[in-house]
């Protein structure tokens, strides 16, 4: 295997998603206390790059599953689910945080198909990115990518509880967590519509 391949994936990876680490971390501390809120916010990051992966390598064999005008839309995944939670956030504090578990669905913390939907939209640009570089690498690389890409995802979700669980993080996610996550998710919904010129933006 091409030690050189693995480094530029590694360094692909990471640049391209440095911004999932915070979004990771609020997940986290979202789900903390909750039991298998651990495991339910790995599988579903796992779900969500899944997606990106597939689509990436689709495109780069040339089938054109997502157009590329159709890509800045992503951005209103984000901005609907920080609109719904900063919704769900202000009627918690009226109704002072009761029915919040209740709300997020069994066991607490984030919904599954919520962290994925934000880990698709969130990696929707990232697509333009991959699809050259996959096309470049052939079919072998391409396979040294992908594995390179899916082993980094969990080193991914386990910095992002690390960051979530360390007490002077933690304590201000605990505080700050639920005004947080729907601030960086209507930011970065904004940011993909307004990067990729959606809406004529």
């Amino acid at each position: 295997m091409d030690l050189g391949i693995i480094g530029q994936a590694a360094g692909l990876f990471a640049v391209t998603n440095i911004d999932d680490l915070l979004i990771l971390a609020l997940f986290f501390a979202q789900g903390s206390g909750h039991p298998r809120s651990t495991r339910r916010i790995v599988l579903s990051q796992y779900l969500g790059y899944a997606a990106i992966l597939a689509v990436a390598v689709a495109a780069a064999f040339g089938a054109t599953f997502l157009p590329e005008s159709a890509i800045p839309y992503l951005g209103l995944l984000p901005l609907a689910l920080g609109l719904k939670a900063t919704w769900q956030a202000w009627k918690d504090h009226r109704a002072g945080d009761g029915g919040e578990e209740d709300e997020q669905g069994e066991g607490g913390g984030p919904r599954p198909l919520e962290v994925a939907a934000v880990t698709f939209a969130n990696g929707g640009d990232n697509i333009g990115v991959y699809v050259p570089v996959f096309a470049t690498a052939g079919v072998g690389g391409m396979g040294v990518y992908a594995a390179v890409f899916l082993i980094l995802v969990a080193v991914w979700c386990c910095a992002g509880r690390f960051f979530a669980t360390r007490p002077v993080i933690a304590k201000a996610l605990a505080r700050w967590g639920h005004i947080l996550l729907p601030l960086v998710l209507i930011a970065i919904g904004l940011l993909i519509l307004i990067e990729g010129g959606a809406f004529g933006l």
